[in-house]
């Protein structure tokens, strides 16, 4: 019996904080994208999400798309990663708590019970924040926007230091974007 291989191209791109890590297929759709020294746990995310297709790293440069839109996003363009195609594995209900996030805007922030409510599923608040802890696109799937139901900073797989950061660099930067509403 053999099985699928799934051979994708990984990048490390420089970031404030820390190297980011970016995984991309033939086609410039993203595969995932986490932190450098958290390389072992997307290795068991890709193993998780693809079952038992066999997935190949190559170091590489990704889709030049990709790239030039998470510069973007860190440059204060908080859109620019509304432009990435996304590609993952994952059950059903995964992707469809991925789908929600990705609908949260720049610069907010959404609760699990919030998110639960969202996707039709009020009472799923754990496999809500279950679904959140495997996403394999962190950022460009704003997993970081989701904070504790009292408000509180709670996990991401990145680490607290980076959400902090993350929620700093999205809130200024929506705060310094222009009112187009106000003219």
């Amino acid at each position: 019996m053999s099985t699928e291989l799934l051979t994708f191209t990984m990048e490390t791109l420089l970031t404030p904080v820390g190297g980011m890590l970016v995984v991309a297929d033939a086609d410039g759709r993203l595969r995932a994208l986490d932190w450098e020294d958290h390389e072992s746990r997307m290795l068991v995310l890709f193993r998780r999400h693809y079952g038992g297709a066999t997935v190949s790293l190559t170091r590489g440069r990704v889709a030049a798309p990709i790239r030039e839109a998470l510069a973007d996003y860190l440059g204060g363009d908080l859109a620019a990663i509304e432009r990435i195609p996304v590609a993952t594995g994952g059950t059903a209900f995964q992707r469809r708590v991925w789908e929600a996030l990705r609908r949260v805007p720049a610069g907010r922030t959404v609760t699990y019970t919030s998110l639960a409510a969202s996707i039709g599923r009020p009472t799923a608040v754990r496999a809500i924040g279950h679904a959140n802890g495997a996403n394999p696109v962190g950022i460009v799937v704003p997993c970081h926007r989701v904070i504790g139901a009292d408000g509180s900073l709670t996990g991401y797989g990145g680490g607290l230091e980076r959400k902090r950061w993350l929620l700093a660099h999205e809130s200024s930067a929506h705060q310094s974007a222009p009112n187009l509403l106000s003219r």
